[in-house]
């Protein structure tokens, strides 16, 4: 009697079919975009693995995609490694991430942030690391992504959209660009069967303050009141 052919999944976690996406046994942070998380191998971002965000230009709402993931990760130290423009303490507290937490690093050479990449990974004490870089060799690429398996650090890497044509050990490298409602996002390498469309995306709105009068903060000082020059009857 011929026995059943086993399911290549249920040998080792490590084992999918090229039409489904991977499960394993990568620990995962939620998205917290189900559109987004249902995409993606393990049903979220994965930890302790290279994840490689191609952006078509800086700031079109990567930080906003990546919110509800940071927020999560936000219990140990979230870096900002090398980013384009300077971070903004104030509104990333208005998004819940507690100024104690977030470090900023700003090396003088591609070289030193690098190294600085591969040391916070291999130390394994943060939640999260964002990694800005323009050009970086495919050995650069290789040691960083070993250094992530190292740990259990949300690694992402941001690099612009023209990195697409080159290899990367990355295990997922999505491509970002701007619509009216939010993000296209188009898989470029996961675990799982190709996806030739983008994912159109709508982030979350930021976490400002609507409906209320704010006072500027650049209006000029009052000038000082001279002495005496109150009624008395507000002086008591």
């Amino acid at each position: 009697m011929t026995s059943l052919p086993t399911a290549p999944e249920t040998l080792h976690p490590a084992l999918w079919r090229a039409s489904q996406l991977a499960r394993g046994s990568v620990r995962t942070l939620d998205t917290g975009y189900p559109a987004l998380s249902a995409e993606l191998p393990g049903q979220g971002w994965p930890i302790g693995q290279l994840i490689e965000l191609l952006a078509v230009r800086p700031g079109l709402g990567e930080l906003r995609l990546l919110r509800p993931a940071l927020l999560a990760a936000a219990s140990r130290p979230v870096v900002f490694l090398a980013p384009p423009h300077l971070p903004h303490a104030t509104a990333l507290a208005g998004w819940g991430l507690p100024p104690e937490r977030l470090l900023w690093l700003r090396p003088q050479h591609p070289a030193h942030a690098c190294w600085a990449a591969e040391q916070i990974l291999r130390a394994g004490t943060c939640g999260a690391l964002l990694f800005w870089h323009t050009r970086m060799r495919s050995d650069q690429l290789r040691r960083l992504h070993l250094a992530a398996q190292s740990g259990e650090t949300l690694f992402c890497l941001m690099r612009p959209a023209d990195a697409a044509r080159t290899a990367s050990p990355a295990p997922l490298r999505l491509q970002l660009d701007s619509t009216a409602q939010g993000l296209a996002i188009l898989f470029l390498k996961r675990r799982g069967p190709p996806r030739d469309t983008p994912l159109s995306l709508a982030l979350q709105p930021l976490p400002i303050l609507r409906h209320r009068h704010v006072t500027p903060v650049d209006l000029p000082a009052p000038a000082p009141l001279a002495a005496g020059s109150l009624p008395a009857a507000l002086v008591s």
